[in-house]
């Protein structure tokens, strides 16, 4: 298969991915925004949401030192074409890379992606974002489902479709954990596992919310069967293999699609996928508190991003 074919699929997968993910985000820091709390409160929680993304720089220098309000955080990463992470930027890209490779695709799925380019330019135009931010981002959840059952249900199963589904999976993994860490980047703290009583009633708005976030509040209650824990929803989102969006999943559907196409180049990057996938099938949640769950998320993200680049060495084109 030729590199350019898998660079475009994995992308293509990668940008739709992020696009949602982005979505979920914002959506659990503007539910959590509704909730009756101080604006310094607030505002701390919108500048975790930058920093996360690293776009505090690039939001700075577009609005200034003391410009973080909701409105314009939302603007910027929802509708703004020079932020490369935005909805907008993110959807337009996993657009152009379908386009490259239209003719690796099926008609139903390459349909899908330009209808929901056309139906992002028609809804921000007519304000419903503006609206109601909340179903905007359902909107973008719902196109990304639609991509990825499509891609499944029509797809043949050859390489293109394991690159595919390795650029959603890495995608999900990176973001899982962002999600995951925005609270403590926002409050510059860590978790060890024990939450001061003061904390406990606006953590459980927090914690719920992110849950409801990647679709796992009802998961919970059903694995659970107890109130919402922090030290449980971060078990639930790292190590339980049969939660879809958790870092363990996402790592288990990787290291299995990243087998199936392996070269001659990628046994070390295929080395570092199972170490990591094993890290996790063998964490223990009180082991990942004692080091603490900020120390842990950044450290996972840096083994992810270093994943990412040596999937692109070892079978994409290279950048530039």
């Amino acid at each position: 298969m030729l590199s350019r074919t898998a660079d475009h699929l994995y992308w293509m997968s990668r940008y739709t991915e992020r696009a949602e993910n982005t979505a979920r985000m914002l959506d659990v820091n503007y539910q959590t925004s509704l909730l009756p709390q101080s604006a310094a409160v607030a505002q701390v929680g919108w500048e975790g949401l930058l920093t996360i993304s690293e776009l505090m720089p690039a939001f700075r220098a577009k609005y200034g030192e003391n410009a973080i309000t909701p409105r314009n955080v939302l603007d910027f990463m929802v509708r703004d074409e020079n932020n490369p992470s935005s909805i907008v930027a993110c959807l337009r890209a996993a657009r152009e890379n379908a386009r490259a490779v239209r003719g690796a695709l099926t008609t139903e799925l390459w349909e899908m992606q330009n209808q929901t380019w056309l139906e992002l330019n028609r809804s921000l135009q007519g304000k419903s974002f503006e609206r109601d931010p909340g179903q905007f981002f359902e909107w973008v959840k719902f196109r990304s489902h639609l991509s990825r059952g499509v891609a499944i249900g029509t797809m043949l199963q050859d390489e293109a479709f394991h690159f595919y589904r390795m650029g959603t999976f890495l995608e999900r993994a990176d973001n899982t954990a962002r999600l995951l860490d925005v609270k403590f980047h926002a409050v510059h703290s860590d978790f060890y596992g024990a939450a001061s009583e003061l904390d406990q009633e606006y953590d459980f708005y927090h914690w719920s919310a992110i849950l409801r976030s990647v679709s796992g509040f009802e998961v919970y209650r059903k694995v659970y069967r107890d109130v919402i824990k922090p030290e449980r929803v971060a078990e639930l989102l790292i190590l339980r293999a049969d939660m879809p969006r958790s870092l363990a999943a996402s790592l288990n559907e990787l290291v299995a699609n990243l087998t199936v196409v392996a070269n001659d180049h990628s046994a070390e990057t295929l080395r570092r996928a199972g170490k990591l996938k094993a890290d996790l099938q063998f964490g223990r949640i009180d082991e990942i508190l004692a080091t603490g769950l900020h120390a842990y998320l950044t450290q996972f993200l840096d083994r992810v991003n270093e994943l990412g680049w040596r999937i692109s060495q070892d079978f994409l084109v290279p950048a530039g």
